[in-house]
């Protein structure tokens, strides 16, 4: 429980009633486009591997603005609970008058629920969805196993309608939230679906399960020159960046490196650390503050620095990816494509309050090796693409690594 990770919490509920405890030992660095989603969530995370939290002086801190005080928060908690009222309700009116953007307080259960996803594990049907052409929805991959498996999704086939709601230029984010039933989402419950293939239209009724993440894929592409290892990232859980670092020593010799993080809506830091550590030898990876006080993330030495690197990104990459996309690019280890990302850089402290729902509030920000902050600016790709267009992204990120020149 002693370093920072990086998540898209879904919507805070009401609380219960109280307990105090201050868990000042973690930092959570949380990137929220989804506050509706749950589609990625994180807790606590460990000190990267090879890298190491220290004081540092070369990047001068961002000064917080309009952050709810902790101490106010669980002051109003704990007397909202002498008078028998909910801590949490209070603690939740105190953060909303601060004008702290991304503070929240969310339930005990809802923390379990980060805790379980970032272990590999969530509700759902099984399917991950992309933005196609017009603002359709479609799906983008569907897990073997799964409920979506085994009622013959298949990948390219539009979700027109999630019960009886039309997906049509909604966000990503919001749909996947409906797919999984929110953040209360409950194996066994069915969920409609309104699907086309072609000129076929139809309804389909899925029953959600509990899945185990895929957070990353590995395939070659192999139709022209040079020949691709791409790697694609869901989201940054427990050993992600050990299985990106695997793919990496894996890819044929020869192979560029396509490391696709489109739709990757964060995780922990430290897994995105480990990510970095395989293209780095070493060096910065991020900086942040903690109320002031600067400390610095830095890779495991020993990466392939000589392998050819696109980045693909889009207005669904945040936090964790963004700030592993920050490093490499930053770094001059890798070409970025695609859109901006959506830029999520504050950092917040857990508090657990009194009845064991947790306050999340902003202590500082993060910034890439360069010193740039994310927060309300994102990164920009490059080489920008339409990130509504993801086959003609990837393709243009082909033709970078094609120019680029094979590994070696």
């Amino acid at each position: 429980m002693s370093g920072p990770c990086l998540f898209v919490p879904p919507p805070a509920s009401g609380g219960g009633p109280p307990r105090r405890t201050r868990r000042a030992a973690a930092l959570t660095l949380v990137f929220a486009s989804v506050l509706a989603t749950g589609a990625a969530a994180g807790s606590w995370g460990d000190t990267p591997s090879g890298g190491r939290h220290q004081t540092a002086s070369r990047i001068p801190s961002r000064p917080v603005a309009a952050a709810a005080d902790a101490d106010a928060v669980e002051a109003a908690a704990v007397a909202a609970e002498q008078d028998g009222k909910s801590a949490s309700a209070a603690a939740r009116d105190v953060v909303s008058r601060s004008g702290d953007r991304w503070g929240a307080v969310y339930s005990a259960s809802e923390y379990e629920g980060f805790r379980r996803h970032l272990d590999g594990a969530y509700v759902g049907v099984g399917v991950a969805a992309r933005r196609a052409s017009g603002g359709r929805i479609a799906v983008d991959r569907v897990q073997p196993g799964s409920p979506a498996a085994r009622a013959g999704l298949r990948p390219g086939d539009r979700i027109r309608t999630v019960d009886g709601a039309s997906a049509t230029g909604r966000p990503v984010t919001e749909v996947v939230s409906w797919l999984r039933g929110g953040r209360d989402g409950i194996p066994g419950s069915p969920v409609v679906l309104g699907l086309q293939r072609g000129e076929r239209r139809w309804s389909q009724t899925l029953r959600r399960a509990r899945l185990a993440t895929e957070p990353v894929t590995v395939d070659r592409l192999t139709d022209r020159e040079p020949d691709t290892t791409r790697v694609r990232v869901e989201s940054f859980t427990r050993g992600t960046g050990e299985r990106v670092r695997a793919a990496v020593r894996r890819a044929p010799a020869g192979d560029g490196i396509l490391l696709d993080l489109r739709g990757n809506s964060g995780g922990l830091v430290t897994e995105a650390v480990t990510a970095a550590s395989a293209f780095l030898d070493g060096g910065l990876v991020a900086t942040y503050d903690d109320r002031g006080e600067q400390r610095v993330l830095e890779a495991a030495p020993g990466g392939d620095t000589r392998t050819p690197v696109v980045v693909l990104v889009d207005s669904g990459t945040m936090s964790a990816a963004e700030l592993l996309t920050g490093a490499l690019q930053d770094r001059g280890r890798a070409v970025v494509v695609g859109s901006r990302t959506f830029g999520k850089g504050s950092v917040q402290m857990p508090s657990e309050l009194p009845d064991g729902s947790v306050a999340e509030l902003t202590v500082g920000h993060y910034k890439t090796p360069s010193g740039r902050g994310v927060d309300g600016t994102g990164i920009v790709p490059d080489l920008r693409v339409d990130g509504a267009d993801g086959g003609k992204a990837e393709d243009r990120a082909r033709t970078v690594l094609s120019g680029l020149g094979g590994g070696s």
